[in-house]
């Protein structure tokens, strides 16, 4: 299984507002990328998490994907 993203993620804070950096951990069935193919640490994949489900009560991005 390859990772998507090549060079290392230097974000340092997911914010739930910004939508657009979530939507490129997230599938195109609305589930949350799995930590292999992210790239990301233990901590950083929880607030990535934590961050999504915010967006997702906030109506920023949608449950599940229109099939």
């Amino acid at each position: 299984m390859a990772k998507i993203f090549k060079h290392r993620t230097d974000v340092a804070y997911f914010d739930h507002k910004d939508f657009k950096t979530l939507q490129r951990y997230v599938n195109q069935f609305g589930q949350i990328e799995t930590r292999k193919k992210t790239g990301l640490t233990e901590s950083q994949q929880r607030q990535l998490s934590a961050a999504i489900k915010r967006a997702r009560h906030l109506a920023l991005l949608p449950f599940v994907a229109n099939s």
